[in-house]
């Protein structure tokens, strides 16, 4: 669970960071809009890779669920083929505006709803996956994670 945590605040920092960069003035700037926009995809990139990774280890909290509740594994199967999609969705990006002139306008419109769909998904499959991991307690001791004395 501590990994866990520690990934989801690696990746809403970047998330964050990320959101900030997108929304800075791009006009009559676009080396330094696109530069500051990449520095930041390349930040959450590095954390969702961890994240993903993390998640995938055999001791992860996905995985006991995957192993332990079978009611709950094409859930599990779900939340990680949304989770990979992400990824690719995040390199796509990435490659795309690295592979752009420096000098060359950019749409800063398209990019940026571009981003906000890519960061409103993975705000909802971190929703889901967190949805599946209350779930999965619930179904094994009965109670809520936050009524539950021994998680205070």
């Amino acid at each position: 669970m501590e990994t866990r945590l520690a990934d989801q605040d690696r990746t809403l920092a970047a998330m964050h960071a990320l959101e900030e960069a997108l929304a800075h003035a791009a006009p009559g700037r676009v080396g330094p809009w696109r530069d500051e926009v990449l520095a930041a995809l390349g930040v959450l990139d590095a954390a969702t890779a961890e994240e993903y990774e993390n998640a995938g280890q055999p001791d992860s909290l996905l995985s006991d669920i995957k192993r332990f509740q079978p009611r709950l594994r094409s859930q599990v199967r779900g939340v990680r083929a949304q989770y990979r999609q992400l990824r690719d969705g995040i390199v796509a990006l990435r490659d795309e505006l690295e592979g752009q002139e420096p000098d060359m306008p950019a749409d800063f419109a398209d990019i940026r709803q571009r981003m906000a769909w890519l960061l409103t998904a993975l705000r909802h499959q971190r929703a889901r996956e967190s949805d599946l991991i209350y779930e999965a307690y619930y179904d094994v001791f009965g109670v809520d994670l936050g009524d539950d004395p021994t998680h205070s």
